[in-house]
């Protein structure tokens, strides 16, 4: 592993409790800063490779080292810590209904222990990223779907995290919203993020031009 590698794995296994094997001796290393695409059939083994990452799931066998810090040295207090390095992007936004779009882009730096006079300036500039800060005060059923998309984006790098994993964002998005959310993308990469994608949408991949991890039945293709 080299000293210039944000996330490592090495002979990486994860099996669950019903015996079935989602990821068999996968091994890899992103350098800092680079944006990947993560390509594969559905069931290759994609979101369990994102979740390994996040530790929303640990390996059943095998080595992930991120930013320096190897998982399996890591207690249950560093994992609150290690998770605020990552932004999650989901194909589905996951916003609380309940709560304005500054409320629920607010919600990590509130976790975090931020002070409310930052919250709420760092939530405003993120929002102004994804080009949603006119609407700063509205509920997320009075979004577009591809809104509510760049509204769990602003979410995701409002805490100005160095690793974005983005889990088939483009999934429920037209050609012309997908282009313009990996136009977003490309921008937060030139700013030093770490970013995976995974996606099936080879085309795209194609045509961007970035290195592609291709998984097939959980293993390395």
């Amino acid at each position: 592993m080299s000293q210039s590698s944000m996330i490592h794995f090495s002979r990486v296994t994860k099996r669950y409790a019903s015996g079935q094997a989602a990821l068999l001796n996968v091994g890899f290393d992103i350098a800092r800063g680079e944006m990947v695409f993560l390509t594969g059939h559905s069931g290759a083994g994609k979101s369990t490779l994102l979740k390994l990452i996040a530790l929303i799931e640990k390996p059943s066998a095998g080595q992930v080292v991120v930013d320096g810090l190897n998982f399996e040295r890591i207690g249950p207090k560093s994992v609150p810590l290690l998770r605020r390095k990552i932004g999650l992007i989901f194909q589905d936004a996951h916003l609380l209904p309940e709560r304005t779009l500054l409320e629920n882009v607010s919600l990590p730096l509130v976790i975090a222990g931020y002070k409310a006079s930052e919250v709420t300036k760092r939530a405003h500039a993120a929002l102004d990223k994804v080009g949603l800060l006119s609407k700063a005060y509205q509920f997320p059923e009075t979004l577009s779907v591809g809104e509510q998309q760049r509204a769990g984006i602003a979410r995701a790098i409002v805490s100005k995290p160095p690793i974005i994993l983005a889990d088939e964002p483009t999934g429920n998005l037209d050609p012309d919203l997908s282009r313009e959310m990996m136009t977003m993308f490309e921008q937060f990469n030139q700013l030093g993020a770490t970013i995976i994608i995974a996606t099936h949408d080879h085309a795209m991949v194609e045509a961007m031009g970035y290195r592609r991890l291709n998984l097939h039945e959980g293993q390395l293709a």
